[in-house]
């Protein structure tokens, strides 16, 4: 599965794999949903992706503001592929987390 959320004590881990794009849009923003409802800060891996479209890039960009606007955030863990973060700043979001983010 491409998609996957582990709820913890303090956090909600979300881990994507392979292509997301907007096949699994609706997945992922079901997962998204269900983390922000937690009340928990998110953690999002990324090692595991291989690409990310433009619908995959605004649901976390969403779900960044979201979080950040109930106080809580939304954090990369682990390392970001050089191929993600090259598509990321091509897409024009250079200041969300992910195009910030350094292998």
């Amino acid at each position: 599965m491409p998609l996957t959320l582990d709820q913890g004590e303090a956090v909600c881990l979300i881990r994507l794999k392979g292509e997301i794009d907007i096949t699994t849009a609706a997945d992922l923003k079901n997962l998204l949903l269900r983390a922000l409802a937690s009340g928990k800060d998110m953690c999002v891996d990324l090692e595991r992706a291989t690409e990310l479209d433009v619908t995959a890039l605004q649901l976390l960009w969403a779900a960044d503001r979201e979080a950040r606007g109930s106080g809580r955030s939304l954090k990369l863990a682990g390392p970001v592929p050089a191929e993600l973060l090259a598509a990321v700043n091509n897409a024009g979001f250079e200041s969300f987390p992910i195009g910030s983010a350094r292998e």
